[in-house]
């Protein structure tokens, strides 16, 4: 089912290289963040995901944005003024956005998961981590729920992550969620796929290089250095663009628009 994942995710990330047009073929849901322009596109794009052919899970951050400490003020100031409960490590959640997913894709997504994610140990995953090959512990907790209307979307909404920052309390407290975990067992068909397709793909890579090198011909190298060094720096801006410190303003400016 993971394959034929759909996100509700931000305009800006379409136009990035590769990863950006890729999900732009596969449907992805693509908003601007500002809901009187978001609602007509969102809802058609949601609906037109009603006959698609697979399984899909569809995914949903609806804290808008990520986490840092100063959105965590703002969020904070929004919700004293509309009398919701402070949540101490989370954002308070954008409804709009939920409710109108819930009610396209009704009767099609038989369930809302609830998923709330920790690493052990204080660790700090990151893509370029991931890429190098760094090991991370993460526990995974999940619960199954299907709200209603819009309304009711949006109080179960907030009564949830009112729950989610208890359980969030309760693991910084403890190190563990408060249910029976599940270990999921070590599955080698995981890694011989992996192996197959490393060592079909990796063969005629290394000839080619072997080739290049034994030509002799230093345009020839240079251009191949060139490709490479090119290629890392590419990654690595792709991987910077995900790092919380360069993250979008969206979020800190609540505060300002509600005064207004």
């Amino acid at each position: 089912v993971l394959q034929s994942s759909k996100v509700l995710a931000k305009k800006e990330l379409s136009y990035m290289p590769i990863i950006g047009w890729m999900w732009y073929f596969l449907e992805i849901v693509f908003c601007k963040r500002k809901w009187e322009e978001d609602r007509k596109t969102v809802m058609q794009k949601l609906l037109n995901l009603r006959d698609y052919p697979e399984n899909f899970w569809f995914l949903i951050h609806c804290e808008g944005t990520r986490f840092t400490e100063q959105k965590h003020q703002i969020s904070m100031q929004v919700a004293e003024a509309k009398g919701l409960p402070k949540l101490k490590y989370h954002l308070l959640p954008r409804t709009k956005g939920f409710a109108v997913t819930v009610q396209c894709l009704r009767n099609v997504v038989s369930a809302v998961y609830d998923s709330t994610l920790n690493f052990r140990n204080n660790e700090n995953p990151t893509l370029l981590g991931v890429l190098n090959g760094k090991k991370y512990h993460a526990d995974l907790y999940v619960r199954q729920e299907v709200p209603e209307d819009e309304q009711e979307c949006s109080n179960w909404l907030h009564k949830l992550y009112q729950e989610k920052d208890a359980f969030q309390e309760e693991y910084y407290r403890t190190g563990t969620y408060p249910a029976v975990p599940i270990v999921p067992p070590r599955r080698p068909w995981t890694l011989l796929n992996w192996l197959f397709w490393a060592l079909l793909l990796l063969y005629p890579l290394f000839k080619l290089l072997i080739n290049m090198i034994n030509s002799g011909s230093s345009l020839t190298l240079a251009s191949f250095a060139f490709v490479i060094v090119m290629a890392s720096v590419g990654v690595r801006w792709m991987i910077g663009v995900t790092e919380i410190n360069k993250g979008s303003t969206y979020g800190n400016n609540d505060n300002k628009q509600k005064r207004k």
